[in-house]
């Protein structure tokens, strides 16, 4: 790692250790005790923890863990593809590649940095192999932070470096650990129009006063709001999704059925894993050469009986 003292005065409490693939992983603590671990395979971040050490990410434990194949849990990073909507791999190639540490990143704003332990981590255009299926120049950069209070922020960076335009979909596949699925209910997604993925991404209007959970679900929610909250009533605990960019949230839950057929879940985790996402789906980011484009995601998690108050902020922004 770089001696450049604008980053270890942010990062006195960041260490990189490796995995038993021997890939890097980074670990961000803040001073109360909240944690993130990120991978540089994928920079999949594969842990966020509250104070006293709880786990907020679902992990499943038959991951299929070996190199240059994403861990089933935690935030995957979904780029240039997300889902199945293109011609490559599903959910792209983003999320198989190392990535390397920026040694000197550019420093956090001003009004940004106060006690926030970070990491950037780079993707540059991929091989000469990946360009036949995606023929783009581009880089990728990702800033994973945690504040003095234990909020996760990623922040995503892609700049088009070709001489032509290209354009690409987007997600955090975020897996949430949860009590159990039957408890949960997301609030903020009423009235809106989805494709369900069940129904050949057939478009339907959210009829509910918010999502509950009996069954398989595979929707992506169009122009939603800024603000999403997840409940989990056993746990009475909610985790709020503030988002930037992102104008699309993908739920995801397989159930019963679809679990016994997937070799890296469990046959009964799906009751424990609630994938919420925030996304650029049904309308892709198009770049132009030299264009840059931004999409953040602040997780938080608060009791629930301050829920109210905190769905109550601005939904227009972060």
């Amino acid at each position: 790692m770089g001696h450049s003292a604008a980053v270890w005065d942010f990062r006195a409490a960041t260490e990189i250790t490796k995995d038993q693939n021997g890939i890097g992983q980074v670990v961000l603590r803040t001073p109360q005790g909240a944690s993130a671990q990120i991978s540089l395979q994928g920079a999949q971040v594969t842990s966020w923890r509250k104070e006293h050490g709880e786990e907020l990410l679902f992990t499943s434990s038959k991951t299929i863990s070996k190199a240059l194949k994403a861990t089933r849990g935690g935030i995957p990073i979904c780029f240039p593809q997300f889902g199945n909507c293109g011609s490559m791999e599903l959910h792209g190639f983003a999320k198989n590649k190392i990535w390397a540490i920026d040694e000197n990143p550019p420093p956090l704003p001003a009004n940004d940095s106060n006690g926030k332990s970070f990491v950037d981590l780079l993707l540059k255009s991929s091989s000469e192999e990946e360009k036949k299926c995606w023929p783009h120049s581009f880089e990728f950069r990702l800033r994973v932070s945690l504040t003095t209070g234990g909020d996760l922020n990623l922040i995503s960076r892609v700049r088009n470096i070709n001489g032509k335009p290209f354009s690409f979909s987007f997600a955090y596949h975020t897996h949430f650990l949860v009590s159990d699925i039957s408890e949960i209910r997301i609030e903020g997604l009423e009235t809106l129009d989805y494709l369900d993925n069940l129904f050949q991404k057939e478009r339907f209007t959210e009829q509910g006063d918010a999502i509950t959970f009996e069954s398989e679900v595979d929707r992506v929610y169009l122009s939603s709001p800024n603000i999403i909250a997840v409940i989990d009533h056993e746990k009475k605990q909610t985790y709020i999704i503030k988002k930037e960019g992102l104008p699309d949230i993908a739920v995801w839950n397989p159930w019963e059925k679809k679990s016994k057929s997937m070799v890296d879940l469990g046959d009964e985790e799906y009751k424990q894993m609630l994938c919420v996402d925030a996304a650029v789906t049904e309308k892709p980011v198009n770049l132009k050469p030299g264009e840059e484009w931004t999409g953040r995601l602040q997780l938080s998690v608060v009791p629930s009986s301050f829920c109210s108050d905190r769905l109550g902020l601005d939904r227009s922004g972060l």
